[in-house]
């Protein structure tokens, strides 16, 4: 399950029914909704670096409750590091580490530069316009914020992932929140409740060392 919530967010593994499969049947995508989704992908390419804490719900069919875990994660540019539970996956956009604390284990892979995953640095940039079809599903107002939320769905009707809810902050043109959905009846909610720009992250925050890892087995895919 632990291995499940972390690649929840991280393979689009973060991103249907009636009008939005019928809207998808036709392949047009929402202008409304793409200008919000640019202004958030535009905002974010300005920023040097950007650490947010989140909150991960993962729920089983009929809404019941399975798991709820709380996260940081790390950005600069294409370079991402997660921490969740005593798991942590880190990629310099080269390589990609994922590590186990409970079997003190790390998979090394490389990245494939052509997969559609949705990697958190992705999340923030204009990643929709190619994997996805969208629109604008109306706005509500929670803990005093407006969100516009956005319906998601992927164009390769292949994967497990059959809708994504993006719910941007309109104040700030953000993201607060992301639902994934999966055919299985699964859902997750990735809510962020912190949002820190431009901290000073260095390169090595983005690569896996394994000297402060003692006694660290290594599984290398590559």
């Amino acid at each position: 399950m632990k291995k499940i919530i972390l690649m929840a967010i991280l393979t689009g593994s973060v991103v249907t029914n009636g009008v939005a499969q019928a809207r998808g049947s036709l392949g047009v995508n929402d202008p409304k909704a793409k200008s919000i989704l640019d202004n958030v992908s535009k905002k974010f390419s300005t920023l040097k670096s950007v650490v947010a804490n989140f909150v991960l719900k993962v729920e089983g069919a009929n809404n019941s409750v399975t798991d709820s875990k709380k996260g940081t994660v790390y950005l600069k540019g294409a370079k991402y590091k997660v921490n969740l539970d005593g798991q942590e996956i880190i990629s310099d956009n080269k390589t990609s580490w994922t590590y186990a604390k409970d079997a003190n284990e790390v998979t090394i892979n490389n990245v494939d530069q052509n997969s559609t995953a949705l990697t958190p640095a992705k999340l923030f940039t204009n990643f929709y316009d190619k994997d996805y079809l969208y629109r604008l599903d109306g706005e509500s107002n929670e803990k005093g914020k407006i969100l516009e939320n956005i319906e998601m769905t992927p164009t390769d009707k292949s994967k497990n992932i059959f809708k994504v809810i993006v719910s941007v902050d309109k104040k700030n043109q953000s993201i607060s929140r992301m639902k994934v959905y999966e055919k299985n009846g699964n859902h997750y909610t990735y809510e962020i409740t912190s949002f820190t720009p431009n901290t000073n992250l260095t390169d090595a925050t983005f690569v896996f060392d394994a000297k402060k890892y003692p006694g660290v087995e290594v599984v290398d895919l590559r």
